[in-house]
C-alpha cells in the first residue's frame, strides 16, 4: 500500500477516506479472526509499521493534531448522532397520537358545538367534560414518559463521559472518546474500555474481555501476530497495549451495532388491539347514531305522530342530530386510554420492587403474551463467574468441591498451591459489588482456581507471587490461546545465596493437551509415579466425562528443572514443557444461576418457548441448555455457521424445534428475532438490497436470510408472527433487543448499549425476574380486559336506552350531566379499581394469547350481553312502571333520579363481577389484596349519594327517600346473582386465540365451590327477606 501525506501545512491531506474505510472494514469483522488476519496480511503483510505508514501515523508520536479535523471529515468521528431527548411538550403532543383519543376529541368538539347551539347556558358541559378527560389522559401519559426518560438519561450519562490516553504531536494526553479519529495512537490498560476498533502496535500481556461483543466468557489474550485486533465495546482486563485506531464511530463494531438500534419497532400487540377496538367502537357508535337519526326522521316524515305535529322538520332533524352525537359520545369509551395508562403505570411501580425497571410502559403487557424468549447464556442463564466444581487433585478425586482435600499431604498440597498461585495473572480484589464474593481482575478460569485455593486452604496467592520475585528469580510465560497453556519458572528456595536456587516449572492448560506431555503423576502422599498406559487411559476417560458435563478441563503439572539454568535466557519454553508430572485435573464451569431451572420450567408451563442463543461452543451450550431444561431430547441445536447458510423456508422448518443456537454472531441473533416476529423485515426491494448489497434480488430473495416481509407473512397463519422477548447483557445483544417485542437487559452486568436498546432492565441480573415480568404483564392484560368488560356493559346499556327512548319518543332518562358521571367519573373510577388488581400465580397456568387475538373473548361477550340485558330490562321496567311503583310523576326529575340511581348501583355491583373474565365466580375473592378497589367503590357510592342529594338543578336530580335508596340499591345488587347465572352458560374461549407451547396449559377456569356460589346468590334474597320480616 502506498504511503499518504498528512502534513496539513504542505498542501493538506492526500488520504482517500473511502478507500481507507473500506480497507479497514475488511479487518474488523466480528467473530472472524481468520478473515481479519488474512486481510491484514494481504494489505500490510501483517506489519504494524506498514499500517502506520498507510494511515500517515507514527507509533510513538501519533498523528499531527492539525490533521485531526480533516481526518474527521473524510473518515468520520468517533461519536454517533443520537436523538435529542423529547421535550415535555413533544411528549404531550405525541400522547394525542392515539385513535381512541382522536375519536374522543372529534366527538367532544361536535358535542360542544351542538350543545352550545342548542342550550348556550349548559350545553357546553358535556363537550368540556370530554375534553377534560382527554387532557387528563394526555397529561398522565406525558408525565410518565418524560419522567421515565429523564431518570434513564441521568443513570446513563455517567457512562458516556469517558476520557482516554492518546498520543498526538509526540505528546501523551487525555482526550474525550468522541474526539478520536482514524490513525490516533491509543494506550489501554487493564480496566479500560476499548474506544474504537484498532490494531495493536505494541502489546505486553494484554487480555481483552470480549464477552460483551461475542458472548464468550473467557478473556482473549492479544499479541502482535496471532490476534492483534481489538474491537470497540470490549474491555481490557490485564496487561497494557498501544493500538492505532482503524475504524471509529459508525464504521466500528459498536457503531455497526448501534445502527440497528436507530430503526424503530412497530406498535406493540396491545397498541394494535386498542387501535382496532377504538375504531370498532367508533364505527358501532356512528352506525347507531345514523340509525337513530334515520329512525327519528322516518317517524317524523312518515309516521307523523301527534306529539310531533307542532315540531318543524328542521327542528326535529336538529334534535335527531344532537341525540346521534350523544350516542357517539356514549359509545366511545373515554376511560379506555386512561385505564391502560393507569394500569401500566401502577404495574411499573410494582414491577420495580420485583427488580424489573420498565423503560417502555407498554412492554408490561407485551411481556405477558410473549411466546418466545431468546436468552443469552453468559451472564443471563449463568453467573458469568467460572467456578471449580470437581476435580482430581494429587490422584485424589473430589466430586464435592466444598470438602477440603484433607488426604493430600503437605508436599503434594504445596505443589498444587504453588502452581495455582504463580502460574496465573488473575487477581482477586475485595468485594466491590456487595454480593460477598471477590471482584475478579483478569482471566476468570485462573481466578476460579485462586478462589478455590483461598476457600479450601486459606492460601495467600499474593505472598507466593511476592516471594517468587518475578523478573529476577522467576519468569512467567503468559497463556497463549493458540497453545491453550501457560508456564512459569519459579524459584522455590529462599536461600541467602542468590546463585543457589531450586527451580520448578509449573504448567497449566487444556487438560487434553497437557496430559500428552506428562510422563508421571503426583499422588496424595507426595510421591511421583510413572504414568502408565492404564493410568493415562483413566485420566483420558475422566476428561471425556468432564467435557460431557460441559466442564472446562484444566490440568496442572510441574517438573523440577536444572538449577544452573539461566531463566533469563529461556526463550523456547516448549522445550521444557516435556516429561511433566501431572498434579491435578480440574473441572471448571460457569454455573447456572440458582433459580434458572425453575424459571425456565415456569416459562415453559406458561406456554413460552425458551431458546438459548450464545457465542459459546456448541458442546458447552448444549450441556448448559440441558441443565437449564431448555434443550429437550427432540430439540434442535446448531451453530451460527450452519444457521446463516439456511434459506428462509429452511429456517421456518427448523424454528419449532430450534432450542440452541451456538457460535452465533450478533447478526444471527438479530435475524432469528426478525424471522420469529417479522419485526424490521425488509418490505421493499430497496430495503432488501440495503441488507444484501451486491446481491440479485430476483434470484436470491428466497435464498438469503432474513427473507422479505411478503414471503414471511405468506408462510404464517394470518401473517401473524410470534411475540418475542430477548434477554441479553452485551453490546452484541443490542440489535436483537431492539428488534424484539420486549428487550430485557441486565442491570448489573449489562452494557450501556444493551440497556438503551431494551424495554425492561432486570435490575438483579436474575433470569427468574423474567417470570415476574411475565406475571405482571399478564395481569396488566387481564386488568385491561376486566375494565373493557365493565366499560362496554355500561356503554351498551347507555347507548341502547338512548336509542330506544329516542325512537319511542321518550325524553332520554339520563341527561348530559348524568351521562358525564357515568361516562367520565365511573370510567375513571373503574379504571383505577380494575386496572390496579394485583396478579395471581394462576395467570401462569395458561398459554399466551396470539398477537391477533381479540381483546374481548367469547366468555367476556357472554358476560357483557347478559348483564346488559338485565340492566336494559330493569331500566325499561322502571321507565314504564316506575311512576306507579314509587308514586311519582312520569318523566319527572324524581322519576329519572330513581332510574339513574338504580343504573349506577348496577354498575357498582357489576364491578365486582368484572373482577373475573372467565367462568370463575369469585366476586369478593381476595378483596384484602385490592385496597384500591375497596377505596374506589367507597368513593363511588359516596359521590353518588352526594350527586343525588345535593345535585339539584345542575345535575337535575331529586333527593330519594330511605326506602327508594334501599330498593334501587337492591335492584343493583341483583347483578351479583345474575353474574353467577350467566357463568353457567357453557361458552369456552376459542383455543385458536392462544399461541406458544401447547403443554396442556390452556386456562381451563375452575368453577368455585357450589355451596359458596349458592350462598352468594341467595345472600341478597336472605337479607331482603330478613329486612321485610323485621319491617313487618
Amino acid at each position: 500500500m502506498s504511503s499518504r501525506s498528512v502534513n496539513g501545512d504542505k498542501g493538506g491531506l492526500s488520504l482517500d477516506g473511502a478507500e481507507i474505510v473500506k480497507c479497514m472494514g475488511s479487518m474488523n469483522e466480528a467473530q472472524s479472526l481468520v478473515n481479519n488476519l488474512s486481510a491484514y496480511m494481504k494489505h500490510f503483510g501483517g506489519k504494524a509499521e506498514t499500517l502506520l505508514q498507510y494511515l500517515a501515523s507514527d507509533g510513538e508520536s501519533g498523528i499531527d493534531s492539525e490533521s485531526a479535523n480533516e481526518r474527521r471529515k473524510i473518515m468520520g468521528c468517533n461519536s454517533l448522532p443520537s436523538k435529542a431527548p423529547a421535550s415535555f411538550w413533544q411528549l404531550f403532543v405525541d400522547s394525542f397520537d392515539d385513535e381512541t383519543v382522536q375519536i374522543l376529541m372529534v366527538a367532544a368538539v361536535v358535542s360542544l358545538a351542538v350543545g352550545m347551539y342548542d342550550d348556550p347556558a349548559t350545553g357546553y358541559i358535556e363537550g368540556v367534560a370530554i375534553l377534560t378527560a382527554v387532557l387528563v389522559v394526555a397529561l398522565v401519559t406525558a408525565v410518565n414518559d418524560y419522567e421515565k426518560e429523564r431518570q434513564f438519561r441521568v443513570l446513563s450519562a455517567a457512562n458516556d463521559e469517558v476520557d482516554i490516553l492518546i498520543y498526538r504531536d509526540g505528546q501523551a494526553g487525555l482526550m474525550s472518546i468522541d474526539d478520536l479519529v482514524v490513525g490516533d495512537i491509543i494506550v489501554v490498560e487493564a480496566g479500560d474500555r476499548i474506544p474504537c476498533d484498532g490494531i495493536l502496535i505494541q502489546c505486553d500481556g494484554l487480555e481483552i474481555d470480549e464477552s460483551a461483543l461475542t458472548g464468550e466468557p473467557d478473556d482473549v489474550a492479544k499479541n502482535m501476530t496471532e490476534d492483534p485486533f481489538v474491537l470497540s465495546g470490549c474491555t481490557a482486563t490485564a496487561g497494557t497495549g498501544r493500538l492505532v485506531a482503524m475504524a471509529v464511530g459508525a464504521n466500528s463494531q459498536w457503531g455497526l451495532i448501534k445502527a440497528h438500534l436507530e430503526k424503530e419497532q412497530d406498535q406493540t400487540p396491545l397498541q394494535e388491539k386498542l387501535d382496532k377496538m377504538a375504531a370498532l367502537i367508533g364505527y358501532v357508535g356512528m352506525a347507531a347514531a345514523a340509525a337513530t337519526f334515520v329512525a327519528m326522521m322516518v317517524i317524523k316524515l312518515y309516521v307523523k305522530p301527534d306529539y310531533l305535529q307542532d315540531v318543524t322538520a328542521f327542528s326535529h332533524a336538529l334534535d335527531a342530530f344532537i341525540i346521534g352525537v350523544t350516542i357517539v359520545v356514549v359509545a366511545v369509551p373515554e376511560g379506555l386510554p386512561l385505564a391502560v395508562t393507569i394500569s401500566l403505570a401502577y404495574s411499573t411501580k410494582k414491577m420495580l420492587k420485583d427488580n424489573n425497571l420498565i423503560r417502555h410502559l407498554t412492554a408490561c403487557e407485551t411481556m405477558g403474551n410473549a411466546t418466545n424468549i431468546c436468552s443469552d447464556k453468559t451472564g443471563t442463564l449463568t453467573e458469568n463467574r467460572m467456578t471449580v466444581v470437581k476435580g482430581v487433585f494429587a490422584d485424589t478425586s473430589h466430586t464435592d468441591i466444598q470438602d477440603t482435600p484433607s488426604s493430600i499431604n503437605p508436599t503434594a498440597k504445596e505443589r498444587l498451591l504453588q502452581c495455582i498461585s504463580t502460574c496465573s495473572t488473575a487477581r482477586l480484589l475485595p468485594d466491590q459489588e456487595g454480593d460477598g464474593r471477590a471482584t475478579i481482575i483478569g482471566n476468570k478460569t485462573e481466578a476460579a482456581l485462586l478462589v478455590w485455593a483461598k476457600s479450601q486452604f486459606q492460601d495467600d496467592y499474593e505472598t507466593r507471587r511476592s516471594k517468587a520475585k518475578f523478573g529476577t528469580k522467576s519468569k512467567l510465560f503468559p497463556f497463549s490461546s493458540h497453545r491453550k497453556r501457560m508456564s512459569v519458572v519459579v524459584s522455590d528456595n529462599e536461600k541467602q545465596n542468590d546463585t543457589d536456587f531450586e527451580y520448578h516449572l509449573y504448567h497449566k492448560g487444556a487438560a487434553e493437551t497437557v496430559l500428552k506431555d506428562c510422563s508421571h503423576y503426583l499422588t496424595h502422599d507426595g510421591t511421583i509415579l510413572e504414568l502408565n498406559d492404564a493410568k493415562r487411559a483413566e485420566y483420558e476417560t475422566l476428561i471425556d466425562n468432564y467435557a460431557k458435563d460441559a466442564l472446562r478441563c484444566v490440568a496442572l503439572a510441574h517438573k523440577q528443572i536444572d538449577a544452573e539454568q539461566n531463566i533469563s535466557t529461556i526463550t523456547n519454553i516448549q522445550s521444557l514443557e516435556q516429561q511433566l508430572c501431572l498434579d491435578a485435573i480440574v473441572g471448571i464451569m460457569d454455573p447456572l444461576r440458582p433459580d434458572v431451572v425453575e424459571a425456565v420450567k415456569t416459562c415453559q408451563k406458561a406456554g413460552i418457548f425458551v431458546r438459548m442463543v450464545t457465542g459459546d461452543n456448541l458442546h458447552t451450550a448444549k450441556a448448559i441448555a440441558k441443565q437449564a431444561g431448555i434443550l429437550t431430547p427432540d430439540g434442535l441445536s446448531m451453530e451460527g455457521e450452519e444457521f446463516r447458510n439456511l434459506t428462509p423456508s429452511q429456517l421456518d422448518e427448523a424454528l419449532p424445534r430450534l432450542q440452541v443456537l451456538a457460535r452465533s454472531s450478533p447478526e444471527d441473533k438479530h435475524i432469528l428475532v426478525q424471522r420469529l416476529n417479522g419485526g424490521l423485515m425488509p418490505k421493499t426491494k430497496e430495503e432488501w438490497l440495503e441488507i444484501h448489497p451486491g446481491s440479485n434480488y430476483e434470484k436470491e430473495k428466497d435464498l438469503l436470510l432474513p427473507g422479505y416481509y411478503q414471503e414471511w407473512a405468506a408462510a404464517r397463519q394470518n401473517g401473524v408472527g410470534e411475540v418475542v422477548g430477548v434477554t441479553g447483557d452485551g453490546t452484541n445483544d443490542g440489535p436483537a433487543l431492539k428488534a424484539a417485542d420486549v428487550g430485557l437487559s441486565m442491570g448489573i452486568s449489562g452494557t450501556d448499549v444493551a440497556k438503551k436498546a431494551s424495554d425492561i432492565i432486570i435490575m438483579d441480573d436474575n433470569f427468574s425476574s423474567i417470570v415476574r415480568a411475565v406475571l405482571w404483564g399478564r395481569s396488566v392484560f387481564d386488568n385491561i380486559r376486566k375494565f373493557l368488560q365493565f366499560q362496554l356493559t355500561v356503554n351498551v346499556v347507555a347507548l341502547t336506552i338512548t336509542f330506544l327512548s329516542a325512537v319511542a319518543g321518550y325524553k332520554p332518562p339520563l341527561n348530559a350531566v348524568m351521562m358525564l358521571w357515568v361516562n367520565l367519573i365511573m370510567d375513571t373510577m373503574g379504571a383505577l379499581a380494575l386496572g390496579t388488581e394485583p396478579p395471581t400465580l394462576e395467570l401462569l397456568n395458561r398459554r399466551p394469547y396470539r398477537r391477533d387475538a381479540s381483546l374481548i373473548n367469547l366468555p367476556m361477550w357472554r358476560n357483557i350481553m347478559v348483564q346488559a340485558v338485565y340492566q336494559l330490562g330493569l331500566l325499561i321496567f322502571l321507565l314504564k312502571e316506575g311512576p306507579e311503583i314509587f308514586k311519582c310523576e312520569s318523566g319527572s326529575t324524581h322519576h329519572f333520579t330513581i332510574i339513574f340511581n338504580a343504573f349506577v348501583f348496577c354498575q357498582i355491583f357489576n364491578e365486582f363481577n368484572a373482577r373475573e373474565i372467565g367462568d370463575k365466580f369469585q366476586p369478593f375473592h381476595k378483596l384484602s389484596t385490592s385496597p384500591m378497589f375497596i377505596v374506589i367503590i367507597f368513593i363511588t357510592i359516596l359521590s353518588q349519594w352526594f350527586i343525588v342529594v345535593y345535585g339539584g338543578d345542575f345535575t337535575q336530580t331529586h333527593p330519594l327517600t330511605v326506602s327508594e335508596w334501599k330498593v334501587t340499591t337492591g335492584l343493583g345488587a341483583l347483578s351479583i346473582p345474575i353474574g353467577f347465572l350467566m357463568r353457567q352458560i357453557p361458552i369456552d374461549e376459542d383455543p385458536k386465540s392462544f399461541a406458544g407451547l401447547d403443554n396442556g396449559s390452556v386456562d381451563k377456569t375452575k368453577k368455585t365451590n357450589g355451596l359458596t356460589n349458592l350462598l352468594v346468590v341467595l345472600l341478597p334474597v336472605i337479607i331482603g327477606g330478613a329486612y321485610q320480616l323485621y319491617h313487618s
